[in-house]
């Protein structure tokens, strides 16, 4: 379950990073306050399962609005420290305000039942719920990014300058994907805090948005499958990490290290491209 609501997650920010070249650094705002909303809402407000992560998403949809208004008209790195900025003003108001509970969270989250049916307390039925809201998630993301709005997005992110000069409303259209973006990746965090039952101050830390852009290029910035190859190898390999006795920032580092030099398209976007290559080699032979 932690494995399909990261790669949901690594999803949604390659949607702004690898298709609208918008390099957030304060995704995790929207991950972890999606979950400290719903936690709140399933234990506190006793509100049913659909409704308290709908609360969450549209939270992080409101928040990454917010965001998007601040700072959406700043390019390149302005755009990522702003965001990094006010990702870290969430992350004081996660410990500050009451009913978070501080460093020690909001526990003991009730999973409650899906449309009255279905015992999510059962960890079986939680974990084909995770698995149906992250498949409805990248099935979002590849109609936006396979729709006429997802090809403006690459056009802007190739070439601004000429986006504008087409008449292009660059900033409606930049806005749109983040809101987009951030609503899904609250979705994700909904979806993880009512699995774990937990929701705690690593799901609003800068560390999770850095964590989360590293799936993100290990896989292949702006395909498909980057980051969900990248997610469920990052994750995988940190829980066979944790029991190694190894440096875990240190082994991951070093990977990192490894595939920027080697892979700087990322493991998939690397392999697209060599088939892609080969595929144009052989076309002239076989006609």
């Amino acid at each position: 379950m932690n494995v399909f609501a990261l790669v949901l997650f690594a999803s949604a920010v390659n949607l702004v990073v690898g298709y609208a070249g918008l390099l957030s650094l304060g995704h995790a705002a929207f991950f972890g306050g999606a979950a400290y909303v719903t936690a709140h809402a399933a234990k506190a407000w006793a509100l049913p399962f659909e409704v308290s992560v709908l609360l969450g998403t549209a939270f992080a949809a409101l928040l990454g609005l917010l965001f998007g208004l601040i700072g959406i008209r700043r390019r390149g790195i302005y755009f990522a420290m702003i965001t990094l900025a006010l990702a870290q003003m969430v992350y004081f108001l996660a410990v500050q305000l009451p009913f978070t509970g501080g460093e020690d969270g909001i526990q003991s989250v009730p999973r409650g039942t899906l449309l009255g049916i279905v015992d999510l307390g059962d960890i079986r039925s939680m974990y084909y719920v995770v698995l149906a809201g992250m498949v409805i998630g990248l099935v979002v993301i590849w109609r936006t990014i396979h729709s006429p709005f997802g090809h403006v997005l690459a056009a802007i992110r190739e070439n601004e300058a000429r986006a504008v000069s087409l008449g292009l409303d660059v900033a409606r259209y930049k806005l749109t994907a983040f809101v987009l973006s951030a609503a899904l990746s609250g979705f994700a965090g909904a979806l993880k805090v009512l699995s774990f039952q937990l929701a705690a101050l690593n799901n609003v830390s800068w560390h999770l948005s850095g964590e989360v852009v590293l799936m993100t290029l290990i896989g292949g910035l702006g395909t498909f499958a980057g980051p969900i190859i990248g997610a469920a190898s990052l994750v995988t390999l940190e829980q066979m990490l944790a029991t190694s006795g190894l440096p875990i920032s240190l082994v991951i580092g070093t990977i990192f290290m490894v595939c920027v030099m080697l892979f700087r398209r990322g493991a998939w976007g690397e392999v697209r491209a060599r088939l892609a290559a080969l595929a144009d080699r052989q076309g002239p032979g076989k006609s």
